[in-house]
């Protein structure tokens, strides 16, 4: 497994908000892909992170997963 060398702050929140422009929004679509992470144990990227939860939002920030908001 790669090592996380950005330390408690990976991924960036800047970079997380250039793809959602919410913390609210981000904070959903992360819980959402993190239920289905830990319950399918499916991811799209290979990630640094190993708690559901980082793992979506490195699939956020990497351009895996989009929400639509309505």
């Amino acid at each position: 497994m790669a090592r996380n060398e950005e330390g408690l702050r990976y991924p960036s929140i800047d970079r997380l908000l250039e793809k959602i422009d919410s913390k609210y929004k981000l904070a959903y679509a992360a819980a959402l892909r993190a239920k289905i992470i830990k319950e399918v144990d499916d991811t799209t990227i290979k990630p640094i992170c190993e708690k559901p939860v980082g793992v979506a939002l490195e699939e956020i920030q990497a351009g895996k997963i989009t929400i639509d908001f309505e």
